[in-house]
Formats: structure tokens, C-alpha cells, sequence
């Protein structure tokens, strides 16, 4: 075995040791040696992830056998990682754009007592550490266990500012959103045990045991896996966690909502590919959930003012757009979003950040405006990524989106008009975003003017890197039709995910859907430039407060689930626990005393009373044997 491959077990443990360092230190180390550990340790996973990747370039991948982890009667899982194409892909992107946040981190939390300082750092190098186990594992169970790994780091992390009871309630919605489809892929997890005994990749999905499970089977693994997506990656209907989260530190959100755990869901249906190919009921399912996240959480974009909360929408429609891909077969579309997704999303993320810094912590952005004259190098590589989300070649998001629409014209061109009106939404909500933070007059206080000021080089550094690779990201993926041989991610994935293979379009036909997407995002770009540029903060009435209000959709879960089951949670404490169990346990206990109280009088103490009994019991005694030997 290669040596590199020997020695891949520390890409993990490193963030792990650094979690135990910075955890255990954080009231012993000073905040420079926290921040060092911290970024270091992910530093150190990223070169070890460089390695593997060349390696899996060349042509040479793995299956690491550690120990049997659980072995029961047939059943054998044991503690394995797989390294392919796929895993080392999010290796690079989990650890690479992790260092950048990391970076970034130092300088954005530097504020925070020291304790404080060491907690976050540990709990960023522990969601880390569980992220890459989630995509180096062998097997369900492995990837199993960093899933829940990455789900207790964000409710840890969302709600790190824990003295402020808002944001508790937003890292329990997390935690409790996400368990719901914890459950199903648990459910999946043991169905597929049951069937094959096994949850190994190279197992489950070989011929032999495809051919072992039935369509039913195959749809219902399937299905339960796709609902423990939809809570990680925020489908309808476990979306609405997404956008509270945003109660974490900023580049908490660049981790975990924009690069990293949010794709989670699609990483696990890319590696399922084969299970996947075979459920075309499950494959319909995602594309019209997908499709319909994408344009929902567009609408209620358009009319959000936190920056932050505009962002995480976005983040949802964009992983809207992946579950399309992935419905419609076009997996390698998917994982090529995620790739990009992660360089512009974390890259506006940690731009917001910036914003928020300079604004002494404001997030509403109907009272910034003008910032790009004081704040030159956010906005500039805040346009960048506005350009890119927005899909404008050769930015890296116009290829990633353009695999994307163009299988979803394939499927079928009403997906296609349905998906790329969504686009347009996008490149309208994101430059507004634009325009009215960093254009017009400043509508804050003289305080906040009087403080604004570009963020320090640690902030700065990580903006310019994630600039540059949403600007040249998307060269990895160039479609034959523009250069043959330019889909290079493609090529390098397909060992892992068979190339898809939709209709035939012609070469004029996909150069006009190209053209169509890119004018009309140009014509929304200039509208949103001519509505914003000057903006006027006003009431907004009529519609525009529905998509305000987040079409109501928390409202109706309250109303719906939430109530109903108080209601049954307070029938069941006040009624049936009060009153049927506890008279159930406090009637036997009254029942055993009258009893006992009854007896009782039969210890009187008088002699003549033990006589009188002493004989009756005689003759009962007598005449019970009488009878009975009678009879």
C-alpha cells in the first residue's frame, strides 16, 4: 500500500488533537498559541489531503481496514476509510476552505475572553475532525458517525454565544431539525444490515447484492436516506433550522452553512450513486423537492434585510439546485456545485463578516449603504462572488450552474424554465444585497461612520484567496461543447459517478441555453443596479410581506406541529400522568394501607378475642372438609 494512503488516518486526528488541545488548554493557552494550534492542525490535514489527492490522480486509491468496529452473528462492520476520487474531492474542499475560516477566525473572534476563544477554536477542530470521517468512511456507519459528529458541533457552535436565550432556541431547531432525518438514515442504515449484513460501500453496492434487494427495498433505503439528507443539507420540509442558524459567529456559518456540513446530504447521495440509479421513483422525488426548495428560498431572499439571513437562504436554494442535479442523474453537476458553492458562498459569508466588523456588529442592511468607499477590498471580493452565485461566465458558478440547468433541459425543459427563473431570482437578490450594502449613502449612525474601517490582513487574506478560486473554480469543469476534453472533474470522478448520460443536445442548442441564462441574468443584475443603486429604506406592504415573513412557513409549523404537540404533551402531564398513572401507583399504595389498617384491628390484644377467632377458624376449617369430602 502507498505510504501516503498508510499514514492518511491523521487527516482526521489531527483536527482531533487539536480539539483536545485547545479544549483542555483554553484557560492555560494564550489566545496567539490557541489561534496557531487551531489553524495549524487543519493546515497539517489539508497538505496530508494534497498528498492523497495527487495520489488518487495518478491513478492509485484505498480501503483502510483499521478493526472490527461491530461484529454480530453475520454481521461484520468494520472501522474503515475509503480514499477514491470522490473522498479526496471533499478532503481538499473540507480542508482547505476549513483553514481559510480558521484563519479568518483569529482575527473576527479576537475579542472573546480568552476561555471563550480556546471553546471555539475546539469546537471548530472537532466539526472538522467529524466532517472528514463523515467522507472518509468505509461504510454507513462510519460516515454515520461523523454525521451526527457534524450535527452536535453545529448546535454546539450555533449556539456559542449561549447567554442569549434567541440563540439557544436556534441551536436546539438544529439540533432537533436534524434529527428527524438522523432517524430515517438510521432506519436505512439498519434495513440495508438486515437485507445484505453488511453497510459497506464495496459490499452494498456491488452487483450481488443490488441484485439481492428488491425495487421495494431499493426505494424505501433510498427514500429514508434522502429524508436524512433533507435534514442536513435543509430541504423542504427541514429547511427552517437553516436561516436561525445564522445565530453562530459569522464564519461559523461560512463553515458550516456554505462549504461543509450543509453538503453533507449531497456527498452521501453522490457516494450512493449506484443505490440511486435504480430508485427512479426516489430520483423524482428529489428533483421536485430540490426544485421547489431552489425557488422557494429564492422568493424569500428577495426581501430579507439581515445580511446574514439573505445569505443563508441563498445557501438554501443553491443546495436546491444540487438536489436537483442529483434527481436528474447528473451527479457529477452536484458535486461540481458543491465545489464552487463552497468558494463564493464562504467567500460572501466571510464578507458579511467583514461588514458586520466595521458596522460594530449591525447585520440590518437597510441601514448601511456606501461601504464600498470605506470597505474597497470587502467589496470588491464580495462582487466577485455576487458574479459568480449569479452565474456569469467565466466565473466558476456560470459552469457549475450550466451543468445543472443543461440536465435539467434534458430531463425536461419546463425543469429547465422553472430552474432557471430561479437563477434569475438569484442574480437578482444577491446584487441587490450588493447595492444596497455597499452603494448610495450611508444610512447608519455618525458612531458607525465614524468607525468604519477595512478589516485587518487575518480577515482579509482568506477574502482575496476565496476570490480568486470563485473566479477560476469552475475551469476544472468546462463542457465539451466549449472545449472537448475541458470537463476535467468529470474525467476524474468518473471511476466513482458514471458520467451521465442524458439526451443528446445539440452543440447550437446548448450555446442558446448558455446565451438565454446569461442575458437574463445581466437584465436582472441592471434592474436590481437600477432599483438599489439609490436605495431608500420603506415599508414594505402587500406580497413583499409575505416573502418578508418567510412565507409563514414557521408560523405554520408552529401552528400545525409545534402547538398540537404541547397540547398533547400537557394532556399527557395533566391528565393522563396526574390522573391515571399516578391514581394507578397512589391506589395501590391506599389499597396496601386500608389493608394493612384493616389487619390491624385484628391484633386487638385481648385473649378472649384470639379464642373467639381461634374457634370460629375451627369451624370453618370443619365444616369446609365436611363439604368438601362430601362432595
Amino acid at each position: 500500500m502507498n505510504n501516503v494512503f498508510q499514514i492518511a488516518y491523521w487527516i482526521p486526528l489531527l483536527p482531533l488533537i487539536g480539539f483536545l488541545i485547545n479544549g483542555l488548554g483554553r484557560k492555560q493557552l494564550s489566545k496567539s498559541l490557541i489561534g496557531i494550534i487551531g489553524s495549524g492542525v487543519v493546515l497539517g490535514a489539508f497538505a496530508l489531503s494534497i498528498a492523497v489527492f495527487l495520489q488518487v490522480k495518478s491513478g492509485n486509491t484505498a480501503a483502510l481496514h483499521y478493526f472490527d468496529f461491530i461484529k454480530v452473528g453475520n454481521l461484520s462492520i468494520p472501522f474503515e476509510f475509503k480514499i477514491d476520487q470522490l473522498t479526496s474531492l471533499f478532503l481538499l474542499i473540507i480542508t482547505g476552505v476549513g483553514f481559510l475560516i480558521h484563519v479568518y477566525s483569529t482575527a473576527y473572534m479576537h475579542e472573546e475572553k480568552t476561555e471563550h476563544f480556546g471553546r471555539y477554536f475546539a469546537y471548530l477542530n472537532l466539526f472538522i475532525f467529524s466532517m472528514l470521517l463523515l467522507v472518509l468512511g468505509g461504510n454507513f456507519v462510519v460516515m454515520f458517525i461523523g454525521w451526527e459528529g457534524v450535527g452536535l458541533c453545529s448546535y454546539l457552535l450555533i449556539g456559542f454565544w449561549f447567554k442569549n436565550q434567541e440563540y439557544n432556541k436556534a441551536a436546539n431547531k438544529a439540533f432537533i431539525m436534524n434529527r428527524i432525518g438522523d432517524l430515517a438514515f438510521l432506519i436505512a442504515l439498519f434495513w440495508m444490515a438486515a437485507k445484505l449484513d453488511s453497510v459497506s460501500f464495496d459490499t452494498v453496492f456491488s452487483q450481488a447484492s443490488l441484485a439481492k434487494l428488491s425495487s421495494l427495498d431499493i426505494t424505501v433505503i433510498t427514500l429514508l436516506l434522502f429524508v436524512g439528507a433533507t435534514g442536513k443539507s435543509a430541504q423542504i420540509p427541514l429547511f427552517t433550522w437553516l436561516p436561525d442558524a445564522m445565530a453562530g459567529p459569522t464564519p461559523v456559518s461560512a463553515l458550516i452553512h456554505a462549504a461543509t456540513m450543509v453538503t453533507a446530504g449531497i456527498y452521501m447521495i453522490a457516494r450512493s450513486n449506484a443505490l440511486y440509479s435504480l430508485a427512479h421513483l426516489t430520483n423524482d422525488v428529489i428533483m421536485y423537492i430540490g426544485l421547489a426548495t431552489a425557488i422557494l428560498a429564492a422568493t424569500i431572499a428577495l426581501k430579507q434585510n439581515d445580511i446574514k439571513k439573505v445569505l443563508a437562504y441563498s445557501t438554501v436554494s443553491q443546495l436546491g439546485f444540487m438536489f436537483l442535479a442529483l434527481g436528474t442523474g447528473a451527479y457529477t453537476a452536484a458535486v461540481f456545485h458543491v465545489m464552487t458553492h463552497a468558494f463564493f458562498k464562504a467567500l460572501m459569508f466571510l464578507g458579511s463578516g467583514s461588514v458586520i466588523h466595521a458596522m460594530g456588529g449591525e447585520q440590518d442592511i437597510r441601514k448601511m449603504g456606501g461601504l464600498g468607499k470605506k470597505l474597497k477590498w470587502t467589496f470588491f471580493t464580495f462582487g466577485v462572488g455576487c458574479v459568480a452565485i449569479a452565474g456569469i461566465p467565466p466565473f466558476s458558478g456560470f459552469f457549475s450552474k450550466d451543468a445543472i440547468l443543461l440536465s435539467a433541459f434534458q430531463k425536461n425543459p419546463a425543469l429547465y424554465v422553472v430552474a432557471l427563473f430561479a437563477a434569475l431570482l438569484t442574480a437578482f437578490y444577491m446584487f441587490r444585497l450588493l447595492f444596497i450594502t455597499f452603494t448610495g449613502k450611508f444610512r447608519g449612525s455618525h458612531e458607525q461612520e465614524h468607525h468604519l474601517h477595512e478589516s485587518p490582513p487575518a480577515m482579509l487574506l482568506p477574502l482575496i484567496i476565496l476570490a480568486v478560486l470563485s473566479i477560476v473554480g469552475g475551469l476544472v469543469g468546462i463542457p465539451d461543447v466549449i472545449m472537448h476534453g475541458g470537463d476535467k472533474l468529470g474525467a476524474f470522478l468518473s471511476p466513482v459517478i458514471p458520467v451521465h448520460e442524458g439526451h443528446h443536445v445539440e452543440a447550437s442548442t446548448e450555446y442558446m441555453l448558455m446565451g438565454i441564462s446569461t442575458g437574463l441574468v445581466l437584465v436582472m443584475i441592471i434592474a436590481a443596479m437600477y432599483i438599489y443603486k439609490n436605495f431608500t429604506p420603506t415599508e414594505t406592504k402587500g406580497f413583499g410581506k409575505v416573502l418578508e415573513n418567510k412565507w409563514y412557513v414557521d408560523e405554520l409549523y408552529d401552528r400545525v406541529i409545534v402547538k398540537p404537540l404541547h397540547w398533547f404533551a400537557g394532556f399527557l402531564n395533566n391528565i393522563f400522568e396526574r390522573v391515571i398513572i399516578d391514581g394507578l401507583v397512589n391506589g395501590v399504595g391506599k389499597l396496601v394501607n386500608y389493608g394493612g389498617r384493616q389487619m390491624r384491628l385484628l391484633q386487638s390484644g385481648q385473649t378472649g378475642t384470639y379464642v373467639l377467632l381461634m374457634v370460629v377458624s375451627m369451624v370453618i376449617i370443619f365444616a369446609l372438609q365436611f363439604f368438601l369430602r362430601k362432595g
